[in-house]
């Protein structure tokens, strides 16, 4: 039997959702956790969130955890939910210790010494609070492994 257009959209677009916000987060998560394009490392990364934004170093593990674990669980669709809110979390976290600041736009031309505003994570902020609302969707492990 045929499906219809409007159910191929929703079996597709938690995975629309899923597949940049994973590779986003686990990209981002890489570079705090191993220092991978460009990134601190844990170290450095520890240190600077501890030295600039007050952060204590539990926090900043729990952060990292969320972004690289949870853009795994994200792109996978594995404990989609789970991994969603985390990510939600730091997003909340960074829009506002980091961004807020700087007003909604970012700092396009990067002008020095002026930061980028909270565009970017609020979108990313949007996509984590549709998969922790809708889960992951027809294609994620979380349907193979908690099929009922």
């Amino acid at each position: 039997m045929a499906r219809s257009g409007t159910d191929m959209t929703n079996l597709i677009a938690p995975l629309m959702i899923r597949l940049p916000l994973g590779i986003i987060m686990m990209a981002h998560g890489s570079q705090k956790l191993m220092g991978l394009f460009g990134g601190q490392g844990l170290t450095g990364t520890l240190r600077s969130f501890e030295d600039k934004l007050h952060i204590p170093p539990i926090f900043t593990l729990l952060a990292i955890i969320a972004e690289f674990v949870g853009g795994f669980g994200v792109l996978t669709g594995f404990l989609t939910r789970l991994s969603a809110t985390g990510i939600c979390t730091v997003m909340l976290v960074a829009i506002y210790k980091v961004h807020w600041a700087h007003g909604f736009f970012m700092n396009s031309p990067c002008i020095p010494g002026q930061g980028h505003g909270f565009e970017y994570t609020f979108s990313l902020l949007g996509m984590a609070l549709y998969l922790m609302i809708a889960g992951g969707g027809h294609w994620c492990l979380d349907r193979l492994i908690f099929r009922p």
